[in-house]
């Protein structure tokens, strides 16, 4: 099992240059990987400053060298799934291969959703979602790629830069376990990230659940990302990530956190 920790791009001590001495702390202290989730206005929160987590991951890949990072998650839909897809090839470059793209549909209350004009229906958001998957990865390939689907349109666009990683930049399905459809877009791609209930009421997945997405997983190379729990029942359930995620606030406690390192699993 490998071991991560979660910030937000938010507040004192998380913009760039910060989130980048983070980055390199928790490697040198063990750590596997760093996530950033991934908003504009924290949680609709706009008291504090929100630093573009995209961004943020580029200072952090050029101050690391062996930890992997991503997003947890990226609402796709409040993004061009064209400039996605170039700027995720950017950064697997940047990072020499180590980038985790981490989707969902994102929270239907995003101020740059409904705020902005664009639609907030759960079910239009997992629609965009689906396409722009289908989509993201056919350019990862290189090759021109026409689509036409309920939201998106390409006729024979390509991208000529290549992602660093084969057959591409692992691609981890957040949002809730027990709806069938998340669960069937989970399987369809190449990792977990999902939680239980909803955002408001987040439950724990437990390592049932685990054993249960395990024999369920399309590939050996499938992973699992569990936050919080008994790491070591988790390992033994076949997660292959248990993460920490490190709430807004003093960067002296995010220091206490990493320092610590990960979890001993004897």
């Amino acid at each position: 099992m490998r071991f991560s920790v979660t910030f937000g791009a938010v507040g004192a001590g998380r913009d760039p240059r910060g989130l980048a001495e983070l980055a390199r702390m928790a490697e040198d202290c063990g750590w596997d990987g760093v996530f950033l989730e991934d908003y504009l206005v924290y949680q609709g929160d706009a008291s504090e400053p929100t630093y573009d987590p995209w961004v943020c991951l580029a200072a952090m890949a050029t101050a690391t060298s062996t930890v992997r990072l991503g997003t947890t998650v990226t609402p796709v839909p409040r993004r061009r799934p064209w400039q996605l897809a170039a700027e995720a090839v950017a950064l697997d470059h940047l990072s020499g291969g180590r980038l985790v793209l981490g989707v969902g549909i994102g929270d239907p209350g995003d101020p740059f959703l409904s705020g902005v004009g664009e639609p907030s229906d759960p079910r239009v958001l997992a629609e965009k979602l689906d396409e722009a998957l289908e989509i993201i990865d056919a350019l990862w390939s290189g090759e021109p790629v026409t689509f036409s689907g309920k939201h998106y349109t390409l006729d024979g666009v390509q991208l000529t830069a290549r992602p660093v990683q084969r057959p591409r930049i692992p691609i981890w399905v957040g949002g809730n376990f027990l709806v069938p459809a998340v669960r069937r877009r989970i399987l369809r791609w190449d990792g977990s990230t999902a939680y239980k209930g909803s955002t408001d009421a987040p439950q724990q997945i437990t390592p049932d659940d685990v054993r249960a997405l395990r024999a369920e997983a399309p590939s050996d190379t499938f992973e699992i990302k569990v936050t919080r729990g008994d790491p070591i029942a988790f390992a033994e359930a076949g997660a292959d990530w248990w993460g920490h995620w490190i709430a807004p606030g003093p960067v002296s406690e995010a220091h206490k956190i990493l320092r610590a390192g990960p979890p001993q699993l004897s």
